[in-house]
């Protein structure tokens, strides 16, 4: 008896990875130029992340390293404030050899004191005759110091000299002008003995500063002794102190001020220290990672959703061929796979190529800065993988389509 024919099973598709990754490869390569410019938005934005992460942890190191040089190397020690209503008012608990007594210390490089005087309102001039319209006549900052701050603040002269401890000592009527002072008042050479007046009180101006490398306000005010302030101007107290201590010393320097200041009061003076170095560096890194992480963030959507069109064109273009896959036993899995293989291989590309723009940036603004470029070892490794990630979250929709494709309906579409 003869068996009733049966419809031959339709055997199940033997597709491999293999043939899925070639087959990706064949498509990405049939047209080089449209798979370089779908890329171009992925390159920019794994290019952004990665220079942005390697300049902004350079950077950083960079200003740590320039932190330890200035900020790390300053202490101020300033008193309590009186209640009364003058500034100059200040608790007499600093001491007027406080520099003598800080550079006894080990570790001290300079040390100096630093106090804002009151004038009661007298203008600066230049000239003996007061002008009546007052065009001669400035309000400029009168700032008293002692000798050793010059050092403390790392002062540049740009002609004449700084007062010395016999001046300060004798209460002479001398003064040094910071930079911005001395063009209100005309003043630009000081070998011919130049005069200033403040009211009525006439200063030799012995030296022009040209820059300092800390307190700036230095640049725009009359500089003149403690001992001219005290005689002259009426000032009790330092206001301030400012010191300059070797690398790595300021921690030490710091709990020891105070007791050379004022031992029997220690607790009545604030110190001030430098914040630390690894803090600086995190806030610099932190401060432009937020500002350029935005905009590598944009251009990686911009890329994702190039990919996302292009594929989605794609899926269009080659219906077709869809179609005829699924026609010969290919299942709606290997097609989803092959367009997820084709949209992470191309985002795998532009990540690839990204870092290796974002790594050559670094080294270029780090040679043209004279820098050291600093980068972490994951992020060339890590930033390949986000671009792939980046294909395959885009291609999810344009494969997820391409998969419910009908074998008839893309057959009767067209080749």
């Amino acid at each position: 008896m003869n068996q009733p024919a049966r419809v031959r099973d339709i055997p199940r598709s033997v597709l491999s990875v293999r043939d899925l990754l070639n087959e990706a490869t064949i498509a990405l390569t049939a047209r080089p130029a449209r798979t370089i410019m779908t890329a171009l938005g992925t390159v920019l934005g794994v290019a952004a992340l990665v220079a942005t992460l390697g300049l902004a942890k350079t950077a950083g190191s960079q200003i740590v390293s320039r932190f330890d040089e200035l900020e790390a190397t300053q202490v101020t020690v300033k008193p309590p404030r009186d209640r009364g209503n003058s500034r100059n008012r200040t608790v007499n608990v600093i001491p007027w050899d406080s520099g003598d007594r800080l550079e006894r210390l080990n570790g001290v490089v300079a040390a100096g004191t630093k106090s804002d005087v009151d004038v009661n309102g007298a203008l600066a001039r230049s000239v003996p005759v007061v002008d009546p319209l007052g065009q001669t006549e400035f309000q400029i900052p009168v700032i008293a110091v002692s000798p050793g701050l010059f050092d403390a603040v790392r002062a540049q002269m740009a002609t004449g000299r700084t007062f010395d401890e016999g001046h300060d000592k004798r209460g002479d009527a001398v003064a040094i002008l910071g930079p911005g002072a001395a063009r209100r008042l005309n003043v630009t050479r000081v070998d011919n003995s130049p005069a200033i007046f403040i009211g009525e009180e006439p200063l030799a101006v012995i030296g022009i500063l040209h820059d300092v490398a800390r307190q700036s306000d230095l640049l725009n005010a009359i500089i003149v002794p403690n001992g001219y302030a005290a005689e002259r101007m009426g000032l009790i107290a330092p206001s301030e102190v400012h010191i300059e201590v070797d690398v790595g010393a300021a921690e030490l320097i710091g709990t020891q001020a105070a007791i050379a200041l004022a031992p029997n009061q220690p607790d009545q003076l604030r110190v001030s220290l430098p914040p630390s170095p690894a803090g600086v560096r995190s806030s610099v890194e932190n401060d432009v990672n937020a500002l350029f992480l935005i905009l590598g963030g944009v251009s990686l959507l911009v890329g994702a959703i190039g990919i996302a069109n292009v594929t989605l064109v794609s899926v269009m273009e080659r219906t077709g061929e869809i179609g005829l896959r699924r026609a010969l036993g290919a299942s709606r899995r290997h097609i989803a796979t092959q367009f997820l293989f084709e949209s992470a291989a191309l985002g795998a590309l532009a990540g690839l190529l990204g870092t290796s723009l974002g790594i050559l940036t670094v080294v270029a603004v780090s040679v043209t800065r004279d820098w050291s470029p600093v980068l972490d070892s994951w992020l060339p490794l890590a930033a390949p993988i986000l671009g792939a990630v980046i294909g395959l979250l885009a291609g999810t929709y344009p494969a997820w389509k391409a998969s419910a494709t009908e074998p008839i309906a893309a057959l009767r579409s067209g080749a």
